[in-house]
Formats: C-alpha cells, structure tokens, sequence
C-alpha cells in the first residue's frame, strides 16, 4: 500500500473514530475495522442465504399458492428493499455496533430501545436454533444417516459450535468465511439452476402462471398469501451488515450501499433458484395436492444422481454453516451493544471484547450456548421446539419495523437524516411505505393460513409474539434496565433541532 493509500485509510479511520465519539462511544481499540464492502455484503448475504430459503420452504409455498408464488419473492423484495432504505439512513447517522437496539434508542428513546433489543435478540438466538435444526435433514443424508430426531440434534449442535469457534477466530476470518459462503451458494444456485433448467426441465415458463388448482373454493388471493410466506421468511438478513458498523471502515457509506446490494444479490439468486426448481419438478400438481412432501430432494436426487445430489448438499451445507455464522455475529454484536449501554444482565462480561481476537467472546459463547439449549428441548417436546422456533421471523421482522416506526416518529417530528447516505424528499414517503408494507407483512405471518380448530396451534405464532413481550415488560418493570447506564438515548429530534 503506498503512502498516499496508507494516508487516506488513516484519514477515513480518524473520521470514524471522530463520529463514533460524537454519538458518544469511543472506540474500543481491541475492535478491528478489518471487513471488507464485500465482506459485510457477504455477511448480510449469507445471513438472508436464499439457499436455506428456498429449500426449506419451497414445498410448503408451492403446495399453497402453485408455481406463481414466485412472484411473492419480486414483491416481498421490494418491500424489503424500503426498509433496507429506510436503515440505510438510520445507520449512516448511527453507524455503532448492535443494529436495531441502538437505533431505536437515538430514534425514540431508552424503553423502546429496551424492548427492541429484547425482541430481536431472542428472535436471532431462536433462529439460529431454527436454522441450525432444519440443517439436519440435509447434514443427515450427506453422512448416509437417517435423519431421526436424535441424529437431527446432534447434527445442530454439531453446526453451531462449528459456527461459535469460526467466529471466535475473529472479524476477519468472519468476513472471510462469510464470502467463501457467498461464493459458494452463489455459485452452487448458478450451477444447480442451470443444470436443472438444461437437463431437467418439464414445463415452460407458462406454469409461471398457473395455479395448478392451489386455493381452489376460495379467492386465489388467500392461496398467494399464504405462498408469499416464502418470500417474507427470506428476506432479511440485510440488518446484520449494521451490526458491524464498528468493524467496517467508512461505515456511513459502505452499510447503507451493502444493505441494498444484499437484496439485489439475494433476491435475483432467490428467484433463479426458485424458478429452476419449478421447471423442474415433474408433477407440481402432486405437491399442490400434498401428494409429494419433498419435493427438493426428489428433483435434486433425479437431476444429479447419487454422487452428484451429495455434492448439491455439499454446497447446502455450506450455506446452513455460512448462515448460523452471519446469525451468531449479528446476535453477539447486538448483545454486546445492549451490555456496553449496561442494560443486560451480566453487562461486564457481555461488553467485553478480546484483545487478542477482536471479538465479543462472551457474548458469542452466549450466541451459542442458548441455541444448544433450544435444539435440546425438541428431544423433551418437539411442540415446546414449535413453539419457540415459531417467534422467529415474526420477531425479526418486529423488530425491524419497531426502527421503521422510531424513524417514521423521529421524522415526523422533526428529525431530518445527516448522515453521508440520505434520501432527502423520497425519505417520508419510502418511511410509510416501508412501514405499511412492515404491518401487511406481520398480519400475514400470525394469520392460520391451514387453520386446525386448536385455536393454540392456529395462533402460535401471535402467541409466542405475546409471551416474548409480555417477559420483556415485566422485565422493564421489575428491574427498569433501560434506567442504567448513560449512553445518549432519544436524542435525534434534539439534535435537529438543534442544526
């Protein structure tokens, strides 16, 4: 590096420095900004992995809504991009470690902070027990097992100390590992969708919009929306490339742009994965009937042989690892962020950071820890399993949109975004749209789309919603965390007024 590049990177460091100070953090030394643009891309990338997306939700979505679900992925994508937008701001202003728990404490203020922070870290440590569960049935086969509960456990718990110990290594071994995944999912969609699409394929394009009797008796509108859950479980992920503000350089300009950058990477590969597997399954009426439980497998396994359907999970594998490692680096930076404010239980541990690795070990082992935990209670009850891996996506998005509704607020009343990325005049109204979306999005999550008459089961996922809340407030109540620390909290609409 010359002298002249050596001095610019010097100057950008200053900056970030001098930025985090007036938010009122100094730089914790043993942090490194050592991620690339294309690692925090790679990070958000294989936290969203359209390849665990897809794959796991392929047959269910096909069965509700026909081939035409994939025009779910077009406009969930779109809404997403909104709220990807929308973050971009807010993060630019805020570029601190942690995501949605420090923005929506400058935003709003020090409970709504408080509650944010709760709902979304057990959402992120829920969904890296989800993830690393559902990796069983693709680990299983790949090692010629059967993918019995035992072996399902074993093969989670197996990936997520996999996952904790990379991500113990470090930053940028993370940013490393993250475009490896990248890389490989990436390519592996190309590859696997072109061979598909060649060698594989049963129907033309026209399928793209035909039911195949999906939603029959009812408007098809029900169907679609159902079906769309594939696409609203997909996309997120984008959120994690802030969790790492403090470790990228120039972050103001860099996060923002790696947000979108991740939904148009995500989306387009999402789509091309979903659109080979279409052409390629030969009886979609089958699925749509629920005649076919598996259909991935099964077109996998015709399309490439024995040797080959291990490859394909060879490079699914990598996506489920690549994923769990995204999910624990966003869950321990957003611990960490909540535990430097003080606001945790066991602050001093969770807020420290290693001199030697750069990283929040603590709170990574927790990152890892908890989710063991999770997987475990499926071999006691693997309704207790439902239950808790219910909340997930609707917590992530809950959570999301709590900063949605913080800066719609802060706008409202006055708060005009300074950050280097800024949408000026398209602010407010890309604001309610992505919001609007945001509510949309949740009612379609908790509303039974295959009601059973247990009003238990057809409510669950509102209902794990609840009881995360409920826990959260009597929290707050009883032990008023949000009171401790002083860290600044509410302080976007002073500051504009201010300017």
């Amino acid at each position: 590096m010359s002298a002249q590049e050596n001095g610019a990177q010097q100057v950008h460091e200053d900056d970030d420095a001098a930025h985090l100070a007036s938010l009122g953090y100094d730089y914790d030394p043993a942090f490194k900004r050592e991620m690339t643009f294309w690692g925090n891309v790679s990070l958000g990338f294989t936290y969203l992995s359209p390849v665990v997306g897809i794959y796991s939700l392929f047959a269910m979505s096909l069965g509700y809504g026909g081939p035409p679900m994939i025009w779910a992925l077009v406009i969930v994508g779109f809404g997403q991009w909104l709220v990807a937008c929308v973050f971009g701001e807010v993060v630019s202003n805020y570029p601190v470690a942690g995501g949605v728990y420090p923005w929506s404490r400058r935003l709003w203020g020090r409970k709504w902070g408080w509650m944010n922070g709760w709902i979304y870290l057990v959402a992120l440590l829920v969904t890296i027990a989800s993830v690393s569960y559902g990796a069983g049935t693709y680990i299983a086969p790949l090692l010629g097992l059967e993918a019995t509960p035992g072996i399902t456990v074993t093969c989670a718990i197996a990936l997520i100390i996999l996952a904790t110990l990379l991500n113990l290594r470090g930053t940028k071994l993370l940013s490393v590992v993250a475009m490896i995944g990248l890389l490989a999912e990436l390519g592996g969609a190309i590859v696997v969708g072109v061979w598909l699409l060649i060698f594989s394929r049963h129907h033309d394009l026209s399928i793209l919009f035909n039911s195949f009797g999906a939603g029959e008796g009812k408007p098809y509108f029900f169907a679609f929306a159902a079906a769309a859950l594939i696409g609203i479980y997909m996309y997120y992920g984008f959120e994690a490339c802030g969790d790492v503000a403090e470790e990228i350089k120039n972050p103001g300009v860099r996060v923002p742009k790696a947000m979108r950058m991740t939904i148009y990477i995500g989306g387009a590969a999402g789509f091309f994965i979903t659109l080979s597997l279409l052409m390629a399954t030969p009886d979609i009426g089958a699925v749509v009937r629920g005649e076919v439980a598996d259909p991935v497998s099964e077109i996998l396994s015709a399309g490439f042989g024995p040797v080959g359907y291990k490859i394909v999970l060879i490079v699914v594998l990598i996506s489920f690892v690549s994923c769990v490692l995204s999910l624990q680096a966003a869950a321990s930076r957003l611990a960490y962020s909540m535990a430097r404010d003080g606001i945790l239980p066991g602050s001093a541990a969770l807020a420290r950071i290693s001199s030697v690795r750069h990283v929040p070990v603590v709170a990574l082992l927790v990152a890892g820890v908890v989710p063991i935990l999770v997987v475990l209670l499926s071999l006691a009850s693997a309704d207790a399993l439902t239950y808790i891996i219910s909340f997930a996506a609707l917590g992530m998005y809950m959570g999301f949109h709590m900063v949605v509704l913080a800066a719609l607020r802060a706008r409202l009343k006055g708060w005009k975004p300074a950050g280097k990325f800024a949408m000026g005049a398209w602010g407010l109204p890309v604001n309610i749209l992505a919001l609007a979306w945001g509510i949309l999005g949740m009612i379609n999550m908790v509303v039974p789309h295959s009601p059973t008459g247990v009003w238990v089961t057809d409510w669950i996922t509102l209902l794990s919603a609840l009881a995360v809340v409920a826990i959260g407030l009597v929290y707050m109540v009883i032990a008023k965390p949000y009171l401790k620390g002083n860290a600044p909290a509410g302080d976007a609409i002073p500051a504009a007024a201010r300017a």
